[in-house]
């Protein structure tokens, strides 16, 4: 009986082994592509981070961070292959933000892949009134890999490159010069601390989350798998929307919810194309491309946008307030260079959706009377010429009789 038990346990044990030896050989290959030899499978900072990760990412949290990213790691994989980036960098996002575009730092980062606004722009990443484009999941991704690309050549390992991209390359620089050798165990010596506490914590991270993403084991027994095979059924398209364009009549054609728009173009501050020229690039799910070009036809911007009349005293900070539009945004969509305004102008208010005009508080303002100065208004409510100025977005001190000026916040 003893024997028999044996012989049915003998072919488990041999799978059982297989399977180890299978994921070993995964794990080295895997170390070897950010040039790391295999005896850092070792490090028992990445073990206990590894370990640890399995329990926090079998809860409904890890579930989240997948969900909110499947739609984007097929451009996220193609985008890196074609930058000649490892794919396994494909976790330096998940380390970074969770695999969110919304991701924003105490420092000011922000997206998928943690961009700071001076790094981002040098990477030619758009800033502005309307536009965020650290959480285009696309432009972002390219970013990233240029800058991979570019710590990769600078200091010729793949581990050094992810150390650079969280510390900075003039960091890793003068630790490295410190330590008189590039080896990833010295740099990661607690005890000399030759790159920053967050750096070394952060490399090993990265190296966990990939061990964790390639271990079949760990795939077999959670919904992980699943996921990434989910991410690869779906894929995003760009389209090129006029300036204008609403969100919500675009969903409307393509029929999707809006959120799920939204949520591709979390780069977008509003829920419209911004007024440039040439228009703005915008991302659908691919399955909905044929659906678009079938029935999407340019629309007319006076159903779509609030079309203002200027009366006696209106100037842009009013109006912005009334419509809970900044200012800026109502020049630019007006091609207005300066803020002087004239009777019976007509003003495009980029609305999207049914916004009810605000009801303005009036002891806020004040209506300028015949003989009225702009230094005896700032003397009467307690402010600063400068203040007026500001508010009311005015280069000189010309007021006009009728005109309402901002007087506080």
């Amino acid at each position: 009986m003893t024997k028999f038990i044996f012989l049915l346990i003998i072919p488990f044990t041999l799978i059982a082994n297989l399977n180890y030896a299978f994921n070993t050989t995964k794990e080295v290959e895997l170390l070897d592509a950010f040039d790391i030899e295999a005896s850092f499978l070792l490090d028992p900072v990445v073990n206990k981070l590894r370990n640890s990760k399995k329990a926090i990412y079998k809860n409904k949290h890890f579930f989240r961070a997948m969900d909110e990213a499947f739609i984007y790691i097929p451009t996220i994989k193609n985008i890196l292959a074609a930058y000649e980036i490892p794919p396994e960098f494909l976790y330096l996002a998940m380390a970074e933000s969770n695999f969110s575009n919304r991701a924003y730092s105490r420092r000011k980062a922000s997206g998928l892949w943690q961009f700071m606004p001076r790094t981002a722009k040098s990477y030619g990443l758009k800033i502005d009134d309307y536009v965020d484009e650290r959480r285009d999941p696309i432009k972002s991704t390219k970013a990233a890999a240029k800058y991979l690309s570019h710590l990769h050549k600078r200091f010729g390992k793949w581990y050094l490159a992810a150390i650079a991209y969280n510390c900075g390359g003039g960091r890793l620089s003068k630790g490295i010069k410190r330590a008189k050798t590039d080896d990833l165990n010295v740099l990661l010596n607690s005890k000399k601390a030759y790159i920053p506490r967050e750096s070394r914590r952060y490399i090993r991270k990265i190296i966990a989350l990939a061990l964790l993403g390639n271990d079949d084991r760990f795939l077999l027994n959670s919904e992980y798998g699943h996921l990434l095979n989910r991410a690869n059924a779906y894929s995003m398209s760009t389209i090129t929307l006029t300036s204008g364009e609403s969100l919500k009549r675009v969903a409307k054609i393509i029929d999707i919810p809006l959120k799920t728009l939204k949520k591709l173009n979390r780069h977008l501050r509003y829920d419209f194309v911004p007024p440039y020229k040439e228009g703005y690039e915008v991302y659908i799910p691919y399955v909905k491309l044929a659906e678009f070009k079938q029935h999407y036809k340019e629309g007319d911007i006076k159903n779509i946008y609030k079309i203002h009349v200027v009366r006696s005293g209106d100037n842009l900070s009013y109006i912005g307030e009334k419509y809970r539009v900044p200012y800026r945004i109502i020049m630019d969509f007006n091609n207005l260079k300066h803020s002087r305004l004239k009777l019976k102008q007509k003003l495009i208010i980029p609305i999207t959706t049914k916004v009810k005009p605000r009801k303005i508080d009036h002891r806020y303002y004040y209506k300028v009377k015949k003989g009225d100065t702009l230094e005896s208004i700032s003397r009467a409510h307690k402010v600063t010429i400068k203040t007026i100025k500001y508010h009311n977005r005015m280069r000189g001190s010309l007021i006009k009789i009728g005109e309402k000026l901002r007087i506080y916040e």
